[in-house]
C-alpha cells in the first residue's frame, strides 16, 4: 500500500495510491483461508491428503503471512497502534500461559490463533472491502461443491452416520453439521452483499445454494439465524437511506423485538418444546451453570487460553457429569462464556470494547452508503453474536470466524481514518492494476 501527497486546483490533497492484489495474492488468501479454517482437514479425515502435508500447508501459510506483516512492518505497526485493544486481547491469551492450568496445550492453542491473526491482518491489509465481499464468496462457495463432492464421494466422512447423533445430517467437510450450517449462513450473507459489479445469477445461484446446504445439515440454529439475518440486511437494503425514517423503523423494530423476546422468555419450554428440542437446550444450559460456578472462582484472568476444556482436563471431565450424558464437551457452547473461562471477565471485557466499537463503525458505513458491501461487516458481527450464543465459534484453533473478525475490525478502524472523506476519482494512466482515491483536506 502506497501514500503520496498531491495538491490539485480544487485544493484537494493527499492521493492515496493502491495496488490492487494479483493472482498470486488471491491464491494465497484462498489457500489460507481453506487452510487455516481446517476446511482442507477434511481431505486428511478422508484419507486424501497426508497430515504432514496438510501441517505444511498450514505453517507456510502462516509463514508468509508472518514474512509479508514484518517486510512491511512500519504499516504493521501503525495498525496495530490503532487497534490496540485487539492486540492487548491476543496478548492477554498469549501471557496465559503463565497462569495457565494446562501451559502445554494454551501454548499450542496460541499459537494456532497468533497464525489466524497474522493471516487476518495481511488479507484486511491487502484487500479492500469489495475484494474481501468476493474472495470469501468464491472460497465458501468452493466450500460447497466440496461439500456436496464428500456427501457423494465419501458419505462416510460427509454425512453423520447411522450410530450418530444427528445421524443423516449433512456435515460435508466439516466433522459436524452445525459446523457445515454455520459456513453455509456465512455464504449465503456474503453473496446477499456481493457488489454490484457481479452478475445477479452468479449473486442468487450462490445464496440458494447455500441455503440448499444449510437445510441439508438440518441445524435449525443456523436456518433460524439465516431468515434472521437475510430478513435485518433487507431492512438496512430498504431504508437505511431514508434519514429519520429509518430511524423510526429501527425503533419499531427494537420494539418488537422486545416483545418476542419477553413471550419467548416467559414461554421458552413450551415453546422449544414444541419445536421438537430439548428445554436445556441440548444440555447447554447445563454447561452454561457448570461454567459460571467456575468463572466465579477465577473471575478476572480465567484458566488459561484454552485451558478449561484441555485434552485430559478435571473441568471438562467435570462438565460431563454436568450433563449427565457422559460426553465430554469440547467447550461451554457459547463464545462469550468460553473467552471468560479462558481469560477472565478482562478478557471478555476487551472483546466486548472491540465488539462494540466495530458494531458502531459498522452501522455507519452500512447507513451512508448504497453499496451492498458495506452492510456485510454489520451482517457478519450480527451474525457472530447470535452464532456464539448456542456455539463457541470466536478465538479457537481452526477459527474461520477468528480470521473474519480481525480481518472486519482492522478494515472498519482503516475506513474510519483513512476515508472520511473519500471520492472516487477517474482513472488515469495508472493501469487496470491501480485505484486511485482522494482525500479530502481537513484543514
Amino acid at each position: 500500500m502506497k501514500l503520496a501527497n498531491y495538491t490539485d486546483t480544487s485544493g484537494t490533497k493527499s492521493i492515496r495510491i493502491k495496488t490492487s492484489p494479483g493472482i498470486a495474492d488471491w491464491f494465497f488468501a484462498i489457500l489460507g483461508i481453506l487452510c487455516l479454517s481446517s476446511i482442507l482437514f477434511a481431505l486428511t479425515r478422508a484419507g486424501l491428503l497426508p497430515q504432514p502435508v496438510f501441517v505444511l500447508l498450514k505453517y507456510f501459510v502462516w509463514g508468509m503471512s508472518t514474512i509479508l506483516v514484518c517486510i512491511f512492518w512500519k504499516s504493521t505497526i501503525i495498525t496495530i497502534s490503532r487497534n490496540i485493544t485487539l492486540f492487548l486481547l491476543v496478548a492477554l491469551s498469549l501471557m496465559s500461559f503463565f497462569w495457565s492450568e494446562s501451559p502445554d496445550y494454551t501454548l499450542s492453542t496460541d499459537l494456532e490463533v497468533l497464525i489466524l491473526t497474522f493471516f487476518g491482518l495481511y488479507i484486511a491489509k491487502r484487500f479492500s472491502l469489495k475484494e474481501q465481499v468476493r474472495l470469501l464468496a468464491f472460497t465458501l462457495l468452493i466450500v460447497a461443491f466440496f461439500s456436496v463432492i464428500f456427501v457423494i464421494v465419501f458419505p462416510a466422512v460427509g454425512i453423520h452416520g447411522a450410530n450418530e447423533e444427528y445421524s443423516g445430517a449433512w456435515r460435508g467437510v466439516y466433522a459436524h453439521k452445525n459446523a457445515l450450517g454455520s459456513a453455509m449462513v456465512l455464504g449465503a450473507l456474503t453473496f446477499f452483499a456481493l457488489p454490484k459489479e457481479n452478475h445477479y445469477l452468479y449473486k442468487w445461484f450462490g445464496l440458494s445454494f447455500s441455503l440448499f446446504l444449510i437445510v441439508l445439515s438440518s441445524s435449525k440454529t443456523s436456518l433460524v439465524i439465516f431468515f434472521l439475518l437475510i430478513f435485518i440486511m433487507m431492512f438496512y437494503q430498504r431504508f437505511r437511506w431514508q434519514g429519520k425514517l429509518s430511524i423510526i423503523f429501527i425503533d419499531i423494530g427494537i420494539l418488537i423485538l422486545g416483545c418476542v423476546s419477553l413471550v419467548v422468555s416467559s414461554y421458552w419450554i413450551e415453546l422449544i418444546t414444541g419445536l421438537g428440542r430439548d428445554p436445556t437446550l441440548t444440555g447447554r444450559t447445563l454447561l452454561w451453570s457448570y461454567g459460571l460456578s467456575r468463572l466465579v472462582e477465577r473471575p478476572l484472568l480465567g484458566y488459561g487460553f484454552g485451558a478449561f476444556f484441555a485434552p485430559n482436563s478435571n473441568y471438562a471431565i467435570e462438565a460431563s457429569y454436568a450433563v449427565g450424558t457422559g460426553w465430554v464437551a469440547p467447550n461451554v457452547h457459547n463464545g462469550f462464556l468460553d473467552i471468560s473461562l479462558d481469560l477472565g471477565l478482562i478478557g471478555l471485557l476487551l472483546f466486548l470494547i472491540i465488539y462494540f466499537t466495530t458494531f458502531i463503525r459498522a452501522l455507519k458505513i452500512a447507513y451512508a452508503t448504497n453499496n451492498p458491501e458495506n452492510i456485510w461487516p454489520l451482517a457478519y458481527l450480527t451474525f457472530l453474536a447470535m452464532i456464539n450464543v448456542t456455539e463457541s465459534n470466536l478465538m479457537a484453533k481452526f477459527s474461520l470466524n477468528w480470521i473474519l473478525f480481525v480481518i472486519v475490525v482492522v478494515t472498519l478502524n482503516q475506513k474510519s481514518r483513512i476515508y472520511a472523506s473519500v471520492s472516487p476519482c477517474q482513472e488515469g494512466t495508472m493501469g487496470s492494476k491501480e485505484t486511485i482515491y482522494y482525500l479530502e483536506s481537513k484543514d
